[in-house]
């Protein structure tokens, strides 16, 4: 089995079960060359990436949580700041604490009416049409909206800055030369106006408040602020952009399963959900540094080694699923990690969840009749899998 899990090719038409697989069965920690880097341990299991991403004390997210180390200009231009994504406990504790409430499950319920409006909207926008991008024009348009909301920005705005990270996301390789520094540049050039529009004319949204926050008893500097900016936006609409492209896809893959879902959506729609988040994880990997020599499987990890958690690959794992490579949407338990564990854990996962589920609910009692007009092409890239375009056929519920 050749494996290569670097190369977008091999995420061309979704995650690479079949390499997954092996990799599980023969070599759940498996040392990955990297032909422009040094290497790191692909770790596949769902046992042992549950443990690697809770375990802060032996696994860092310092530098990156991706797989290539951060080139030297980039790591000089954000200078002494990072990411919170790229701190551990107790650093990334404090900075997560200054958005955390905004993303509690009571407060993303206070959200659920707006959602389902927006909801509506989207498919307003389409339905008489029979056919769209679904991609584009509905599965992107939710959390682009939200997001943009939370932020106090125009929802055309949330909608442009969607189409960078698209960019930002893309494997180097399938762009033009530095297009993805270029889409981070144009990130922080829209933040930096942000910056200044906010501190002039604040507003009860996530930007002023996280501008007149304070974290180890001083403001945001303003790199601080961007790089925050950069992640809720970034990271806002993976997950969901990806799991409704995605598993809608699934659903018109499984009739059978689809039409159950159909008899009795309300009740069924929850449990539905969390599966085709297990089905589809559309967070591919994340990166963590072994912070000393230490044990995995029975491999020997070196300090400094690169260990890569596949969330695809844990999500189908026979050890923690009943037939993992069945479609299931009346699964119970599914213990999928779709959103990640532990201290790094997706902070906006309830409110994705109401996004998804509006979303669906929206779109399934309205739209039927669901054809592919062309086939999905899927997003170049080994890091975030979903469709980039999906042209769909359909027609108007009755």
């Amino acid at each position: 089995m050749k494996i290569d899990l670097l190369s977008p090719a091999s995420f061309a038409a979704g995650q690479p079960h079949d390499q997954y697989r092996w990799l599980r069965e023969h070599a759940p920690v498996r040392w990955h060359d990297e032909p422009d880097g040094r290497g790191f341990w692909a770790v596949t299991r769902h046992a042992d990436v549950w443990a690697v991403d809770r375990d802060f004390q032996n696994y860092s997210s310092q530098p990156t949580i991706m797989i290539s180390d951060p080139a030297a200009e980039q790591a000089a231009g954000f200078g002494p700041y990072k990411m919170m994504l790229m701190m551990d406990p107790p650093e990334h504790t404090a900075f997560r604490k200054l958005i955390r409430s905004e993303f509690t499950l009571p407060a993303a319920r206070l959200r659920e009416e707006r959602i389902q409006a927006l909801a509506r909207g989207i498919v307003d926008a389409v339905i008489e049409k029979g056919a769209c991008d679904f991609v584009a024009e509905v599965a992107g348009e939710m959390p682009s909206f939200v997001i943009a909301e939370l932020m106090g920005l125009p929802l055309e705005d949330g909608r442009e800055l969607y189409k960078l990270t698209e960019t930002i996301h893309t494997a180097p390789e399938a762009l033009p030369p530095g297009a993805g520094g270029q889409a981070v540049l144009k990130m922080f050039e829209y933040g930096s106006k942000l910056i200044a529009e906010k501190r002039a004319r604040p507003g009860d949204d996530l930007t002023s408040k996280l501008l007149a926050c304070e974290v180890d008893g001083r403001r945001l500097e303003d790199m601080e602020f961007l790089l925050f900016f950069l992640l809720l936006v970034d990271a806002g609409g993976d997950t969901t952009r990806n799991l409704l492209s995605g598993g809608l896809l699934a659903l018109m893959e499984h009739p059978a399963q689809f039409a159950w879902l159909m008899a009795d959506l309300d009740a069924r729609l929850p449990s539905a959900r969390e599966e085709l988040l297990r089905w589809t994880s559309p967070v591919i990997y994340m990166r963590r540094t072994a912070r000393h020599d230490v044990e995995l499987a029975g491999q020997r990890i070196r300090e400094g080694d690169k260990v890569v958690m596949y969330f695809g690959a844990a999500n189908r794992d026979p050890a923690a699923f009943e037939a993992p490579e069945t479609l299931d949407l009346a699964r119970d338990p599914n213990p999928h990690i779709a959103f990640g564990t532990g201290p790094h854990g997706c902070l906006g996962q309830h409110i994705a969840r109401i996004e998804i589920d509006a979303m669906l609910r929206e779109v399934l009692t309205r739209m039927t009749g669901f054809e592919l007009a062309a086939p999905p092409e899927w997003l170049a890239s080994n890091f975030i899998s979903g469709p980039k375009t999906m042209p769909l056929r359909f027609r108007a519920a009755l």
